[in-house]
């Protein structure tokens, strides 16, 4: 069986954390178990690892985060990148043909699709090598996993399954997708499940499916027509019309802690980052990324984050709120964002006569490198606040130490390599020309 592992999402709902460039599946905040913290993917990673599937996985992402997946993953796995979003299904197709015309699966091998921003307990994953059998006995064409609620909810779709039926599976009935939490008392009554995003299913099943659609089933044939297809998800496009329909039963603990609320719950401890909570903060949480310190007296019930995007103070049950409410107002440029080589901080931006100044503290991992690259800019510096390096400026190379400055204009070719961890402060001057080039740096 091929694990496939779709990790191209991002989202506001955990903002401001999460965005655009940073998912909620990169965010070392869950407890680990040698005491330290970890993030979702890094969690789920483990666990495939103990479950015994580390050998037969491929994550899929987005090719903006490449490079942070690659790293959040420690580079113990393949990982490929899909030239655009199209949803769930398209990028399924993708990591599923990028396996068959590589020769490293068959149309008779099973494929088991999942996402990889998911919280689960380790029985979750030891079901999976559960599932080619289950296809067997069955004879279905398609299998899902599904967790038993832990409570009405409107934030996850919902599979109805076949009364009786055998202790490892049931024939799938119907779906729901979302539904309100009057609906969703009714479908917890007839025994329905979360929908877990998990599908299992032989290669030739989606082989033939694309056949139907009209789509190729060589990876670069099916790549050059990425940019012109349709978002589609698995369920809406695969699930849902299958006829032949299977449902696995989890009955532990399972969440995409898709909210504060959520991830809250699964913290350690009510405090991440300097601050405090003093009083009645009975449920409260702080999460603060910044070097300044955050109190809350005798508030209880919320949370308090901070991070170089923003500032949010919301009751723990209304947080979600925040997504409608960015999307309502235009997004300004991304403030941090995180990187394969390390992570990049807007400190301040400023305009001036000619443009606008943007400055910039790059943070370089150990043995990491910010590869050569031109000046796109009127002009660029660096200053090295702390570490050891060098820095590449048109073909020469400098010992980078504290307190070096290097200059750039526009058209020099610059780099730099972190021998052991570095932070550089970056004044950039952009003119007007420069706003095709304002984006900050690549993932």
């Amino acid at each position: 069986m091929h694990t496939i592992l779709l990790s191209g999402g991002s989202g506001m709902r955990l903002w401001p954390l999460s965005g655009s460039l940073r998912s909620k599946m990169f965010l070392p905040l869950l407890p680990a178990p040698d005491g330290g913290t970890e993030s979702m993917i890094g969690r789920v990673c483990r666990q495939l690892t103990q479950a015994g599937l580390d050998e037969s996985v491929l994550f899929v992402a987005h090719q903006d985060q490449l490079a942070i997946t690659r790293r959040y993953t420690g580079n113990k796995f393949p990982v490929i990148g899909e030239p655009h979003k199209r949803g769930t299904f398209t990028a399924a197709a993708y990591g599923a043909l990028h396996l068959y015309s590589a020769g490293k699966a068959r149309p008779e091998d099973i494929i088991c699709v999942a996402p990889a921003d998911m919280y689960a307990d380790e029985d979750f994953f030891r079901l999976f090598p559960q599932f080619p059998d289950i296809l067997a006995s069955s004879q279905a064409e398609l299998l899902l996993l599904g967790t038993q609620p832990a409570y009405p909810s409107d934030q996850y779709g919902y599979i109805v399954p076949a009364q009786g039926g055998t202790e490892a599976y049931a024939q799938v009935l119907s779906f729901a997708e979302k539904p309100d939490i009057a609906k969703a008392r009714e479908l917890i009554e007839e025994q329905a499940l979360w929908n877990c995003g998990v599908f299992a299913f032989r290669l030739s099943f989606l082989l033939s499916h694309l056949q139907r659609m009209g789509l190729p089933a060589d990876h670069a044939a099916f790549a050059a027509q990425y940019a012109g297809l349709p978002v589609r998800s698995f369920d809406k496009e695969v699930a849902e019309h299958s006829t032949k329909a299977v449902v696995v039963r989890h009955k532990g603990e399972w969440s995409d802690l898709g909210s504060w609320d959520t991830l809250a719950a699964r913290l350690d401890s009510p405090l991440t980052g300097e601050g405090g909570l003093w009083g009645e903060c009975r449920d409260t949480h702080i999460v603060n990324e910044l070097k300044v310190p955050l109190h809350v007296i005798g508030v209880p019930g919320i949370v308090a984050i901070a991070s170089p995007e923003g500032i949010l103070v919301a009751a723990r049950k209304e947080a979600n709120m925040i997504k409608d409410i960015l999307q309502e107002h235009s997004v300004q440029l991304p403030r941090y964002g995180e990187t394969g080589w390390g992570s990049y901080t807007l400190l301040d931006q400023a305009a001036n006569d000619s443009g606008l100044v943007l400055t910039i503290k790059l943070s370089l991992l150990p043995d990491h490198a910010l590869l050569e690259m031109p000046c796109l800019h009127s002009s660029k510096s660096w200053m090295v606040v702390s570490g050891h390096g060098e820095v590449v400026l048109n073909d020469s190379i400098a010992e980078a130490r504290t307190g070096e400055i290097f200059t750039m204009v526009r058209g020099d070719r610059h780099g730099v390599r972190a021998f052991n961890a570095m932070k550089l402060i970056e004044i950039r001057t952009l003119e007007e020309q420069d706003e095709d080039h304002y984006k900050i740096y690549d993932s």
